[in-house]
């Protein structure tokens, strides 16, 4: 059987970025890794819950939205894909920060925040998300690898 793609990847040596994962014809997968793997550090699932209810709304909300195909977390806790079509990398690192200011700035309830629209609802929290994308907005901030590739083995 072939491994998937994302088991071809060193975490060992994966630090917290914005990468390209794969690309699928015109559709782009982005690694937006938060944490370094197997580090002992990973988000608690109400952090990434609620970061992905707001994330996933603003981004469709975006002027991308009609090329968003997915956002959702990475069952290991320690990031999140983001697929998009048509889009250049460059502009979808730089939505992505915004996005996340977006969150830092945002008063009000998390989004989809109900029984009618979650299934665990009670399990959302703004805080939480926004302490987790005030530390991956840093991240980011500070990323020089603009070419969004995986880390090279020595």
């Amino acid at each position: 059987m072939d491994r998937i793609k994302s088991f071809e990847i060193n975490h060992n040596i994966l630090e917290p970025g914005f990468y390209i994962s794969r690309e699928d014809a015109d559709i782009i997968t982005y690694d937006l890794r938060t944490r370094k793997p197997n580090a002992g550090d990973y988000m608690s699932n109400l952090a990434m819950h609620s970061v992905e209810h707001m994330f996933a709304t603003f981004v469709r909300n975006s002027e991308i939205a009609s090329d968003v195909v997915y956002f959702g977390p990475m069952g290991c806790q320690t990031g999140f894909y983001l697929l998009v079509r048509n889009q250049k990398p460059s502009a979808v690192f730089e939505i992505t920060k915004r996005i996340l200011k977006q969150i830092l700035d945002y008063e009000g309830p998390v989004f989809g925040a109900s029984a009618i629209e979650c299934g665990n609802y009670r399990n959302l929290d703004l805080a939480a998300a926004k302490e987790e994308c005030r530390a991956y907005l840093a991240v980011l901030e500070n990323q020089t690898n603009m070419e969004f590739t995986y880390p090279k083995e020595d």
